[in-house]
């Protein structure tokens, strides 16, 4: 559930001050209650000749403005028949098949990337392999079918090369890159030959807008994986890749009311309907 309008909570502590404020001075007696001296008043509502209102009922228009102050804030939930919309921002996935992600780490790769894929619907995504040379194996493309067959096959076998070069690859993600607004790079590697090249490239990236982050797997043998560090901007383990998943998936359509109603669903005017309940006690007929 997110808040579409979050600042109508500011209105919460003044209600809460209002309300103890009229708490304060006591139950409402027709007036008298500001003239007659306490014992007195309560003599009078003792002998039945003065009704004040129970504590309840002079809450009651606080919950009603509670009720519509949360209305306000917008509580949504995401549409399960939300429209997916083409977006030209494209992601790039960079998977290290080096000779120690492929002994030590290759099915976590393989699984953080798949989720990487599958969390970004409407978003192009490219894959890049590189061990010693990088390598375009697709283009960006909105057909998440075309990746998921391609990182089945991954073994041994994919690449020539055993070392590791992520400058190489960061290049060719530039280059896949270029000319967009926006762009993604996800590195999915064991920290394996990250030198000032990778550095120089990374940098470049961040020049030119594309954002880099970084997924790590365990080498054999170990590599650096903290080197990951110092050319991305978010690392996370390929076991666990949330953080980035919810750092790619963030909406290209902006902050446009409209498209937002189309991505969630507005509980509001449910919720504020129920000042209504509060309210109309207030217009009760008496005796």
């Amino acid at each position: 559930m997110i808040l579409l309008r979050p600042w109508w909570l500011a209105v919460l502590p003044l209600l809460v001050l209002a309300a103890w404020l009229r708490w304060r001075r006591g139950p409402d007696a027709g007036g008298w209650q500001a003239v007659l001296a306490p014992p007195m008043l309560a003599g009078l509502a003792a002998l039945g000749l003065i009704r004040a209102a129970p504590g309840w009922l002079r809450l009651l228009p606080w919950a009603g403005g509670l009720a519509l102050a949360l209305g306000l804030a917008g509580p949504a939930v995401p549409r399960a028949d939300a429209p997916v919309f083409a977006q030209s921002d494209a992601v790039v996935i960079a998977m290290d098949l080096s000779d120690s992600v492929l002994r030590g780490g290759l099915a976590d790769a393989q699984a953080g990337a798949a989720q990487v894929m599958a969390a970004l619907p409407g978003r192009p995504v490219g894959l890049i392999l590189y061990a010693g040379e990088a390598y375009t194996a697709a283009a960006p493309t909105a057909d998440p079918r075309v990746l998921e067959s391609l990182l089945a096959v991954l073994d041994r076998d994919t690449m020539p090369g055993k070392s590791s070069n992520p400058a190489a690859a960061l290049a060719l993600a530039g280059q896949m890159l270029a000319g967009l607004a926006r762009g993604d790079l996800v590195l999915i590697s064991d920290g394996g030959g990250v030198d000032a090249a990778a550095e120089a490239e990374a940098q470049r990236l961040r020049a030119a807008g594309v954002q880099v982050q970084a997924l790590s797997v365990a080498g054999d043998p170990a590599a650096d994986a903290g080197a990951l560090t110092r050319i991305a901007r978010r690392v996370v383990p390929a076991t666990a890749p949330g953080p980035v998943v919810a750092a790619l998936a963030r909406s290209a359509l902006g902050d446009d009311p409209a498209m937002r109603a189309l991505q969630y669903r507005d509980l509001g005017p449910w919720i504020a309907a129920l000042a209504l309940l509060p309210l109309l006690w207030q217009f009760r007929r008496q005796a």
